[in-house]
């Protein structure tokens, strides 16, 4: 739904700023004074993320108005009220023990430095009551921190002892004081959170009505509507106990699966099928049964709201249902492990029997266990020494920066380590002992937390050292830097007088221009663009001239050659992949294909124009996601731990391990469904909303451990666990502390992990083995694992046999032989169907037609004038004379009671039939059907003025046309007489056939 929530946001936007709605306006004028119009597009993010929520949050509370009243009245503070009654409220007399303030001041000015100007601060606020409001934050800051705490310190130790005697109490009165205030500010917070959440949601809720219109309009659904439509029909009064009772009777088990990803609302549609189950008798008597698979430690949605507390909870409601009918909910523990080896369970039994471990992946009390099925199977687990910052290399003096310095990156340092750790398993043939066979590059997959820049780090380096790899699982493609050229390319064709465009095409590798010919180009140039400056030096200069061919041939084709064939070309015959490649290096590949596909993509749907086709590669922000879950190529995959879900390989490397997650920029903090809170910086946290975002911390901090728990259980045979430091000290808790405090009693070992003299590094790191001591266990997976080019089977290389032709569909309306002619070539005036008049006989034809198509529905009062007002139109182009002449033949026929039975009432105009018949496809239209009880009759309309004198003469034509509209009709009505008659309008007379 991104390119729909995209058009929904920009139509919002425009409809606040030119005035449209005044509420919207003033709710967008709040958002971006607290974040900016450039970070508006981060608050656009987590109202996308979390749009099912807000549209129950407003329905809950009838809209944003109702929301508005509700979060003031949670954090206390007026929907009227401002931040400067707060403040002058706070300043008042009364609102503070003026006589001991005033006392503690003069106590202060006998202290130390510090004291004497707190005292001072104190006294000459004081002083002057009609100032106190201005100068509040002044004040205020001398009891409180810049977070908003009280000061440790508000009277030096020496000071308090000098007035002990004469005011003992000081220092109670300047803690009173900062509490005081603390709730001061507290209270200013809360209004402007409240103020804010009240504008957010009054945005998010005409974002979510311009997202419907617009899915209501092109009839699409997403996600969230299915879902919430299944609920809504499932527990609404009146259809619900409809629903469920149609359901009964085809339901008789439910099977629930990764039920620990389960959101609420998917909860609510499973827990109202299965209440059915136990309602007593059912639609049919037979054995009902619900079976959920789950595993609470690999809950790691909880972006799409999946809770483990949930699936506790849904575990607690069915076995309360069935005890209540008399039957048992019987948990089945599965201990055992088909996929790991004895090594690797036993580091992740290690890792999460720690206390930090396990908070948050494990129940109170809950022992996590593996038993191997694969015992005897070698496995390893190592548990590298992370990569150091080192110094990055000082550039010689007066050196020209013409070129990028490699410097210093840890994640590159260790990305060319692994690399080079599976090339060395390729090239030696590493067995892999569990198998009997050496190690493939398809049997690594390295998982990350997050897509960075250490992604592209190693793709490259596997690919510089021709390991093969299938890329990034997802990839922004409009980020991509080959991509940015080919678009810039794109940009020029469209808008050649755009210097800066052209000059960073001509800069970028499809044509290489140096800083040396690039400034010579257009320093001092005389023309009034850059091309065509270009064009007019093309003479001068070998390379201005190749560069200007190949512009000017493209311009020439850029207006009518679809994109795709353009880029194609350009990348294929042209040559500009290999300048890509040679420029960017081989990860710039995978960009490229996507680029040609989505080009493809676009115009199979869309008119295929560049400009199009640039604006919606640019506008959507297109995501590649590709589906490496069921890749059979022998490649690495480098994937994240969500993406991976479900999936394992022999070899696993983690080197994401030394980050803990952050929150999202501008989060909504959801206490429950029916209140959120939307701090726009964190220094406006008040209690509420402070208590709901660390309680939202704590939870993401329990979802990173069982994160850790997924990407370690997806190793076979080895983990190999590493990672990168910053120049900061890692975050307590990281994956890399976790399983390196786990390990700490177990092998230590000389981790050499140097590549050469000048790559690579040396630790202590930490292993656990186990050697093989049984047979190798078959491949279960063959294809997977295909070694070689696959020999191509030998329909492949025989020419394709001929494809059968279907026969033409015959249209009786057009017959292969020529109609009639209605006009004598001599000049006799004429009409009607198959004449060559100029147009005028096939006009008149369709008019009467479309009359007595029409009027016969019509009463007979209200015929004429009905009628008169069709031929009237200007599109029809009748004077008067031909209008008066086709409503005199018109009524004619539906006046006379001759032809009342082909207007009675049940008979139908203009009646599509096809059929085929001794192997003709016979496809056509009835002008008029009527079907009785003992026949079918069959009229065609001719409105030629040349009628035959009897049916005999008819012309062979319509014989065939009225032949083949009979055989397809004594089909549809077996052992009814089926008859054929010719109406003659301009007559009008009706003639049987």
């Amino acid at each position: 739904a991104a390119d729909e929530l995209f058009a929904a946001r920009d139509a919002v936007l425009r409809h606040a700023r030119h005035g449209g709605d005044e509420a919207l306006a003033a709710a967008l004028g709040e958002i971006t004074h607290w974040v900016g119009e450039t970070d508006f597009a981060a608050v656009f993010e987590s109202l996308a993320a979390s749009r099912g929520r807000l549209a129950r949050l407003i329905a809950i509370h009838d809209g944003p108005a109702g929301f508005a009243a509700a979060i003031h009245r949670e954090l206390g503070v007026g929907e009227g009220e401002s931040d400067d009654d707060i403040t002058a409220a706070a300043c008042a007399e009364g609102a503070f023990d003026g006589e001991d303030l005033r006392a503690a001041a003069k106590a202060l000015a006998g202290g130390s430095k510090t004291d004497v100007e707190r005292g001072a601060t104190i006294a000459d606020w004081l002083a002057d009551a009609e100032a106190r409001a201005a100068a509040f934050d002044h004040y205020a800051h001398g009891f409180l921190t810049g977070q908003g705490h009280p000061r440790k310190t508000l009277i030096t130790r020496p000071t308090a002892a000098a007035v002990a005697e004469t005011l003992p109490r000081v220092k109670d009165i300047l803690e009173h004081e900062a509490a005081r205030l603390v709730a001061v500010n507290a209270r200013r917070n809360a209004l402007v959170v409240a103020r804010a959440t009240a504008a957010l949601i009054r945005l998010a809720h005409g974002l979510l009505d311009a997202f419907e219109t617009h899915k209501r309009a092109h009839g699409l659904l997403d996600y969230d509507d299915l879902i919430l439509g299944a609920r809504r029909l499932l527990e609404q009064d009146g259809a619900a106990s409809w629903v469920l009772y149609k359901l009964d009777g085809g339901i008789d088990h439910i099977l629930i699966d990764e039920a620990q990803d389960t959101n609420p609302d998917q909860w609510a549609v499973v827990r109202a099928l299965a209440e059915e189950f136990f309602a007593g008798a059912g639609a049919r008597e037979a054995p009902r049964t619900i079976f959920a698979v789950g595993d609470r430690k690999q809950s790691i949605y909880g972006f799409q709201r999946a809770d483990p507390d949930e699936f506790e909870k849904m575990r607690a409601h069915f076995r309360d249902r069935c005890a209540q009918v008399g039957q048992a909910l019987e948990p089945v523990d599965l201990h055992i492990s088909f996929r790991s080896t004895p090594s690797v369970l036993k580091a992740v039994d290690t890792v999460f029997a720690g206390a930090q471990a396990r908070d948050g992946v494990a129940l109170e009390g809950e022992e996590i266990r593996h038993v191997a099925h694969r015992m005897g199977q070698a496995g390893l687990v190592e548990l590298w020494p992370p990569v150091a910052p080192g110094e990055a290399a000082a550039p010689e003096p007066w050196t020209v920066p013409s070129r990028s310095l490699a410097g210093d990156s840890p994640p590159a340092r260790l990305a060319r380590v692994i690399a080079g750790r599976i090339k060395r398993w390729l090239a030696d043939g590493e067995m892999l002992e569990s198998r009997g066979r050496p190690i493939r590059a398809g049997d690594v997959m390295v998982l990350v937390r997050r897509r960075t820049g250490f992604v592209e780090h190693l793709v490259r380096a596997l690919k510089q050292l021709e390991v093969p790899v299938a890329g990034v699982d997802r990839m922004v493609l409009s980020a991509q830097l080959a991509v940015m050229d080919l678009i810039a390319l794109g940009e020029f064709l469209l808008l050649p007088e755009d210097d800066l465009t052209l000059a960073t095409v001509l800069k970028g590798p499809l044509f290489g221009m140096d800083e040396d010919a690039l400034f010579d180009l257009a320093c001092g140039r005389r023309a009034a663009t850059l091309w065509y400056e270009l064009r007019n030096r093309r003479g001068e200069n070998p390379l201005f001239a190749a560069c200007e061919a190949e512009l000017s041939d493209l311009l020439a084709k850029a207006d009518f050659v679809p994109p795709y064939e353009l880029f194609a070309e350009i990348l294929g015959r042209r040559g500009a992949r290999r300048r890509i490649l040679g420029r960017l290096g081989f990860e710039a590949a995978d960009p490229l294909d996507e680029f040609l596909a989505q080009a493809l993509a676009f115009q199979r749907n869309h008119a295929p124009s560049l400009q199009g086709f640039l604006h919606w590669i640019g506008a959507g922000e297109v995501e590649i996601k590709r589906d490496l879950e069921q890749t059979v190529r022998d490649e690495v995959r480098v994937m994240t731990v969500h993406g991976a879900k479900g999936l394992q390989a022999p070899i696993i490397f983690l080197p994401d391990t030394m980050q803990t997650p952050r929150a999202d920029r501008f989060p909504i903090l959801w206490r429950d469904e029916a209140m959120a809170f939307w701090p726009p910086r964190r220094a406006f946290a008040e209690p509420e909303s402070e208590a709901v975002h660390r309680e939202a911390g704590r939870r993401r901090e329990q979802e990173y451990r069982r994160l850790l728990y997924v990407a370690m259980t997806r190793a076979e045979d080895r983990l190999y666990v590493c990672g990168w430091q910053t120049r900061n000290k890692p975050p307590e808790g990281c994956w890399y502390d976790l399983v390196r405090d786990a390990l700490a009693e177990e092998v230590e070992f000389d981790c050499d992990l140097t590549l050469d003299a000048a790559e690579g590094w040396r630790g202590t790191g930490w292993r656990i083995e186990n050697p093989q001591d049984v047979d190798p266990e078959p491949e279960r997976d063959s294809l997977r694992f295909a070694v070689g080019p696959a020999a191509l089977p030998e329909w492949a290389t025989r020419p394709a046999p001929p494809e059968e032709s279907p026969p033409r569909p015959l249209a009786p309306s057009r017959a292969e032989e020529p109609a009639p002619a209605s006009r004598s070539p001599i000049g006799e005036d004429g009409g009607g169907e198959g004449g060559e008049d100029g147009g005028g006989a096939i006009r008149r034809g369709l008019l009467v037609h479309a009359l007595l198509q029409t009027l016969p529905d019509l009463e007979p009062r209200r015929r004429k004038a009905a009628a008169r007002r069709f031929l009237a139109r200007k599109v029809h182009g009748l004077n008067t004379a031909e209008r008066a002449a086709l409503l005199a033949e018109t009524l004619a026929i539906l006046d006379d009671a001759a032809f009342a039975p082909l207007f009675r009432p049940g008979s139908r105009p203009e009646v599509a039939v096809s059929a085929c018949i001794d192997g003709r496809v016979i496809s056509g239209q009835i002008d008029r059907l009527v079907v009785t009880d003992d026949g079918v009759w069959i009229v065609d309309y001719k409105t030629g003025r040349r009628v035959p004198a009897r049916a005999e003469d008819t012309p062979p034509a319509y014989l065939r046309q009225m032949a083949a509209y009979r055989a397809v009709l004594e089909r549809v009505y077996p052992g009814r007489a089926v008859r054929c008659a010719l109406l003659w309008t301009d007559v009008p007379s009706l003639m049987p056939l």
